[in-house]
């Protein structure tokens, strides 16, 4: 039956909190997804991790999507890019962390003390912040996420992510030029 109904009929059902209209579109469009995140991570795993992520990510906020157009597949696609980019972030700073680890540690500890009280100063400064601009930190310095991904996360603007940062990362420069 959930077959023959369209996507726009099964979003909004989902969006209603049907399990089983949210099943029929997970049905529908896995494969296209997986496809899409495989092209994007180039690997069976991280393709699989990818897409229970974008249907994870789709379940939390299908009920507030209003669907433009008569597929679901175009928002799939734009939370799988966002989640395939994280997953790529991710990798790249593990791989940045195995290359680290295997350095031999020339840091001083008179550097490290130095290290340390920059760090306890930034991070008073990032507590300064508003409730907000400290969200926009930690997505984009601290977890790596894109404007538009933070942005989708926060509920605003992709400009506001973007001036905001700016604006928060220009802060940061005069304390660390402070410290200096």
């Amino acid at each position: 039956m959930d077959e023959a109904r369209t996507d726009a009929e099964l979003t909004a059902a989902a969006a209603d909190g049907s399990d089983a209209a949210f099943r029929a579109l997970y049905r529908r469009h896995v494969r296209p997804v997986y496809w899409i995140a495989h092209r994007l991570v180039g690997s069976d795993a991280d393709a699989e991790d990818v897409t229970q992520e974008t249907f994870v990510t789709a379940w939390r906020k299908i009920g507030g999507l209003e669907l433009a157009g008569t597929s679901l597949l175009p928002w799939l696609a734009t939370i799988c890019r966002f989640q395939a980019a994280n997953r790529l972030r991710a990798r790249r700073r593990a791989e940045a962390s195995e290359v680290d680890d295997t350095l031999p540690s020339l840091v001083s500890v008179e550097q490290q003390v130095l290290d340390a009280r920059l760090a306890e100063r930034i991070l008073r400064e990032v507590g300064e912040l508003s409730e907000l601009d400290q969200r926009i930190f930690r997505l984009c310095a601290v977890d790596g996420y894109a404007y538009a991904a933070a942005a989708e996360e926060l509920g605003v603007g992709h400009g506001v992510v973007r001036n905001r940062l700016s604006r928060i990362r220009t802060r940061l420069r005069a304390v660390v030029g402070e410290e200096s």
